[in-house]
C-alpha cells in the first residue's frame, strides 16, 4: 500500500519547518559569535527561502484559498504578515552582519515566521482542508512554481532590493 504525494498543505508545511531548522542553525550562529560570512550566507538563504515561499503563497495558494474559505480577515492578515516579513527581508539584505541590529532583525524575522506559521497551521489550514480545494492538483503548481522560482534567485534578491529603494 503506498501513502498519497504530499498535498499543498504538506509541501507548505516542509517549508516551515525547514525554515524554523535555519532560524535555529542561525541563533546558535549568532550566540557563539560565528564568523560575519557565515552567519550572512545563511541569514541569505533563510531570506530566499522565505522570499520563495511567500511566493508560492501569494501566487498560487492565497488566491485560491481566500476564494475557498471565505475568511476576508485571516487573509487579510496573512498578506499584512508577508509584508511585514518583505520589509525585513530587503533591511537583512541590504545589510553586512556587522552591522547593529543585524542579528536582532534576523531574530525578529524568525518571531514573525513563527507567528505566521502558527496563524497558518492552526487557522487557515484546517479550513483549507475541509474546502474541498483540490490539494494535489495544487501541490502540482506549488511545485512548477517553486522550480520557476529557484531558477532565478538572483532575480528575487534584485527585485526585494529594488522594492526597498521604491
Amino acid at each position: 500500500m503506498s501513502a498519497n504525494p504530499p498535498d499543498a498543505l504538506d509541501l507548505l508545511d516542509a517549508d516551515h519547518r525547514q525554515v524554523r531548522a535555519l532560524f535555529l542553525e542561525y541563533r546558535k550562529l549568532a550566540a557563539n559569535d560565528a564568523p560575519d560570512a557565515r552567519r550572512k550566507a545563511l541569514a541569505e538563504q533563510i531570506c530566499m527561502e522565505l522570499t520563495i515561499h511567500a511566493k508560492l503563497e501569494e501566487d498560487v495558494f492565497y488566491p485560491a484559498v481566500r476564494d475557498a474559505i471565505r475568511d476576508d480577515d485571516l487573509m487579510d492578515e496573512a498578506e499584512v504578515e508577508h509584508a511585514s516579513a518583505r520589509d525585513l527581508i530587503v533591511q537583512i539584505l541590504s545589510m553586512d552582519p556587522h552591522e547593529q541590529l543585524y542579528d536582532a532583525k534576523v531574530t525578529v524575522l524568525g518571531e514573525y515566521v513563527a507567528h505566521h506559521v502558527r496563524e497558518e497551521t492552526e487557522a487557515m489550514f484546517p479550513k483549507v482542508r475541509r474546502s474541498g480545494l483540490d490539494l494535489q492538483r495544487m501541490a502540482e503548481r506549488l511545485r512548477e512554481r517553486r522550480r520557476e522560482l529557484q531558477a532565478v534567485p538572483e532575480a528575487l534578491r534584485e527585485e526585494l532590493l529594488a522594492s526597498m529603494m521604491a
